[in-house]
């Protein structure tokens, strides 16, 4: 195409430094049905006549890696904000707004949400967008057997979805759900597109149609890049950047590389690649909050800890979380000990019951039965007290944390191991992760998370108190109630957790100054999403 030989053209000519970028390991699905395959064809035409001749306007964002930009796949990254929309969206602090919906209504005896949706909204093919689409899209989210989404537990209470005409919605809960408007914010599919294909496989996936503010023009997983378009018929405020170049970026030195040389106008950095832009008055450092933890994740389907996992939160009286943030996150974050503890509900302090305490950890290790070996290592019923540890090879943040964790543990009697791996393997018996996650907006975000057999419990935690806590806050309309149920789960879970908390990160950002427009006052989701919630009305000037 045209357009991705002039953007490599424009790319290569920024910088003369080599840099080496980490693609996407899922390619491509076959192709999955005519008007898929027509609507890509589209786009590549839309693409050789796009206007060449001035590059100015166009956004390089080094991103994160990308297998798929179908919003039920990945609600998690950029990508599938900016080319999808939902019924509702999030405002800058964080409360759920109408988006594609003109407005709603809720009947609080029925718990029925009706959608008026707003008219004339065209699918970036040209199709008309309808409530067809969005019954569909919610019938595959809650019907769709085959679906392997992390997300289906969070629409678990809609017992039906009807379109009573081609703009009104009507959805039905069984039961009120006080996170649910903000679960409205799903981007919704194409029928035309995507129905009888197969949801986890099909080409769409890597070929998406919205009804977004940007539309997708291409995805050239050799250079490594997905490139949009601004969608000049959105229904709302069009964007005033005409293109994002989203480059597919795994390694975080590759990041600061390309901010260094000009070849990528944002990024977001770790703390210590972000202190290196700070007084330089070629970039801006942009700091957001952000509800991103870390910690060391354990996989109860494996042995030893469904044999050991009354000794996982003990380990934390062994772990120096102060001096990972000093060191690690140059001070940009805190010591971690709630997965709510930076939402509106979390942080009671009554479950920050772990002090970095060595006597405490030895005292309590002798309660728990662990005697120590002659090697230093404890044992218990004739076990070591070892454990594996899988990291990402490319998160240097990430890396740094799980080797100092395994170091102050190696010191106190605890054998961790960590395995350095390309991607998260979870079939070869590892029994963790160095995880990340975030509850940024409603904390019923952690239901599918932690609650037993849900969508996203993927290390089979279980915890009858815990299920029984969240279960009761989600169907809890009262904000007192609920703050009280999310303390009283924070407790609970300090008390047998299934993750070593470490850490909450800030959202470091560096950009070019001819970037402005960000804004702060969102706080931002896992590896720092949501950057973007206003990009319309981000301007460049360069």
């Amino acid at each position: 195409m045209k357009l991705k030989r002039f953007i490599n053209i424009f790319m290569s000519g920024a910088a003369a430094l080599s840099v080496v970028f980490t693609m996407s390991a899922c390619g491509q699905g076959k192709e999955s049905g005519s008007e898929t395959s027509a609507a890509a064809s589209a786009q590549e035409a839309e693409a050789e006549s796009a206007d060449l001749s001035d590059l100015s306007n166009t956004l390089v964002y080094a991103g994160e890696s990308e297998s798929t930009i179908n919003p039920l796949l990945n609600s998690h990254d950029e990508v599938p904000d900016l080319i999808f929309s939902g019924l509702m969206k999030y405002s800058g602090d964080g409360t759920p707004v109408c988006d594609i919906a003109e407005s709603f209504d809720y009947d609080e005896s029925t718990y029925t949400y009706t959608f008026k949706l707003k008219e004339g909204v065209k699918w970036h093919d040209g199709t008309d967008f309808t409530a067809d689409d969005v019954v569909y899209t919610y019938n595959v989210l809650t019907n769709d057997e085959n679906l392997t989404a992390d997300i289906t537990s969070n629409y678990e209470d809609i017992a039906s979805v009807e379109a009573t005409d081609a703009n009104t919605v009507v959805i039905k809960l069984s039961q009120p759900n006080a996170a649910m408007l903000g679960y409205f914010t799903m981007g919704i599919l194409p029928k035309h597109l995507t129905e009888g294909q197969d949801i986890n496989t099909m080409d769409f996936n890597q070929n998406p149609v919205g009804t977004g503010r940007y539309k997708f023009v291409d995805w050239d997983k050799s250079g490594g890049m997905i490139i949009m378009e601004r969608n000049t018929d959105y229904y709302d405020k069009v964007p005033d950047i005409e293109r994002i170049v989203y480059k597919t970026v795994s390694v975080e030195s590759t990041k600061a590389t390309m901010l260094q040389s000009g070849e990528a106008d944002l990024a977001w950095l770790n703390a210590n690649y972000a202190e290196t832009f700070r007084g330089n008055d070629s970039f801006k450092n942009i700091d957001f909050k952000t509800a991103d933890y870390r910690g060391m994740s354990m996989d109860f389907r494996t042995e030893f800890w469904q044999k050991n996992g009354d000794s996982i939160g003990v380990l934390n009286y062994a772990i120096d979380k102060d001096a990972i943030v000093r060191g690690v996150l140059n001070g940009k974050g805190v010591p971690a000990y709630s997965p709510i503890q930076l939402n509106k509900f979390g942080g009671n302090t009554a479950s920050d019951i772990y002090s970095y305490d060595l006597d405490k950890f030895a005292s309590e290790m002798e309660k728990l039965g662990w005697v120590k070996g002659d090697d230093g290592i404890y044992e218990r019923n004739g076990e070591k007290f070892h454990f594996t540890i899988q990291v990402r090879d490319y998160e240097e943040e990430r890396v740094d944390i799980a080797n100092i964790c395994a170091n102050q543990l190696k010191a106190a009697g605890v054998d961790m191991e960590v395995v350095l791996v390309t991607k998260f393997d979870w079939g070869s018996g590892y029994n963790g992760f160095l995880s990340g996650y975030a509850t940024q907006f409603d904390p019923d975000m952690i239901y599918s998370n932690f609650v037993t057999g849900a969508s996203g419990n993927t290390m089979d935690y279980s915890n009858s108190q815990v299920d029984e806590l969240l279960e009761k806050a989600r169907h809890t309309a009262d904000e007192g109630e609920r703050k009280a149920l999310y303390g009283k789960f924070e407790e609970v879970y300090a008390e047998n957790p299934g993750i070593v908390l470490v850490a909450y990160l800030d959202g470091n950002y560096v950009s070019t100054t001819a970037l402005s427009g960000l804004d702060t006052q969102r706080v931002l989701g896992h590896h720092a999403v949501g950057v973007m919630w206003n990009v319309e009305e981000w301007t460049l000037n360069r």
